[in-house]
């Protein structure tokens, strides 16, 4: 599990570093600079991440194929996943471009607003090539090659950087665009991130063909329906867990610039750290699924319940550490004094969700290695959607708590999702036998 976690922990940590390198760049401009990366971003990537947990569907039905040496339907898989790619990104572009008069007209900083909405227009662009890294970031690591997926992200960040460096500031002699220049820099780190991939998929293929070549390229519905059947409650999911915290990132943009810049710092903070369970859990998906596909009941609880461990086990670590230096963390982003006595409190309770959220994270990896998708979505909808929103929004805008009341709600909303999950989990593992039976009996005939 440790082996096939780490480069993807180190996938997802680079993924994550993009933004932070962003923040941190544009946070030497501004505090309204630090908001305007917040609120842009959270328009196009609440789209973004919905048409993301449709391609997770790839998780379970190559890990499953690999791990029954069906090598021509993990290939298969593949190929539609490009074409999902392919017609997903002409569907979130227009709505995102849709979206740009509610961005305009929300209520935030005026200031905040004047320099989200260029950046907003910029990551529309990098829609294409993040959906085609993502399909052929899940082939590759459902089959185990996830060495080209940490070396794609990781100097990925070393593009991000460069360009940042270029046209934020506008050094070398390149316009010093602000805001702005730092959407441009995550345009060009996701078409290389792409081609990467790309690339070793053609010179792997090149050097030992699984016959990708000879796949058929035409668009397979019967296929397709299964991967969205998969899919789309991920992607339920991920919206309604991403959305929650992207409403309550305009929530707080309602209040002032110096709210918004430490809610955006505090959530970064918590979002690296949540890149850890989150790369766990989808080596524990891979792990999961492949036993499933080798008709191996055990192995697949053995899997599901390490990786269950590993996430939450450095995730106790973590909320110690935030407790403990939550100042030291925020002059990694700022030196503004006065965002500090804001992003304090918000970093305490960021350390006490940590735990609760490597579980729900990680517990719902293991369960879409057994296909089971719509646990984590409901979960996530009840949690967040109708316990945590609404207290949230009550304890900042009634109780007066602001931002602080806010992210209690959040916290609340996780603590009963992991639970969830959890509980959940634990009633599939007595199961798992007839688990395994159903799902290898779906990929009988197929050669």
């Amino acid at each position: 599990m440790t082996a096939l976690a780490l480069p993807v922990v180190f996938a997802e940590l680079g993924w994550m570093a993009m933004t932070v390198v962003d923040t941190m760049m544009v946070g030497r401009l501004n505090a309204q600079a630090i908001g305007a990366v917040s609120f842009g971003a959270l328009f196009v990537n609440v789209l973004t991440f919905f048409c993301l947990g449709l391609l997770l569907g790839l998780d379970t039905l190559v890990s499953q194929a690999f791990g029954a040496n069906n090598l021509k339907r993990c290939n298969l898989c593949l190929v539609q996943g490009v074409w999902m790619a392919l017609l997903l990104t002409p569907l979130v572009s227009a709505v995102a471009f849709l979206l740009l008069p509610v961005a305009r007209n929300w209520g935030a900083d005026a200031r905040v607003v004047q320099q989200a909405v260029p950046y907003l227009k910029t990551l529309v662009w990098s829609t294409l090539p993040l959906l085609l890294y993502v399909v052929f970031r899940r082939y590759l690591q459902s089959m185990n090659h996830v060495g080209p997926v940490m070396f794609a992200l990781v100097s990925a960040n070393l593009v991000n950087v460069l360009v940042n460096w270029l046209l934020v500031f506008g050094n070398w002699g390149f316009p010093a665009m602000g805001v702005e220049g730092a959407g441009w820099a995550t345009f060009f780190s996701r078409v290389y991130m792409a081609a990467v991939l790309v690339a070793f998929v053609w010179l792997k293929e090149r050097a030992k063909p699984t016959g990708l070549r000879q796949t058929p390229r035409a668009f397979h519905w019967p296929l397709v329906r299964e991967l969205v059947a998969l899919g789309l409650p991920v992607a339920m999911q991920i919206t309604a867990e991403y959305g929650v915290f992207a409403l309550a990132t305009a929530l707080i943009a309602r209040l002032d610039a110096l709210s918004l810049a430490a809610h955006q710092i505090a959530l970064n903070v918590a979002s690296v750290t949540f890149m850890v369970p989150l790369g766990v859990s989808s080596a524990g998906a891979v792990r999961v699924g492949q036993a499933v596909g080798r008709k191996d009941p055990h192995g697949a609880v053995v899997s599901g319940w390490t990786a269950v461990a590993l996430g939450t086990g450095f995730m106790l670590c973590a909320g110690v550490l935030l407790f403990a230096f939550p100042e030291a963390v925020l002059r990694i982003f700022t030196t503004d004094r006065s965002v500090f006595a804001l992003g304090v409190p918000l970093l305490f309770l960021a350390a006490a969700f940590q735990f609760f959220d490597g579980i729900q994270v990680t517990a719902g990896g293991v369960l879409r290695g057994i296909g089971d998708t719509r646990t984590p979505m409901l979960s996530n909808l009840v949690g967040h959607w109708l316990l945590g929103l609404p207290v949230g929004y009550s304890l900042c805008f009634l109780a007066g708590w602001n931002a602080v009341g806010i992210w209690v709600g959040l916290s609340l909303g996780l603590v009963a999702v992991a639970v969830a999950v959890l509980w959940t989990w634990r009633i599939r593992v007595r199961h798992m036998p007839r688990i395994v039976q159903q799902a290898t009996a779906s990929m009988d005939g197929v050669h």
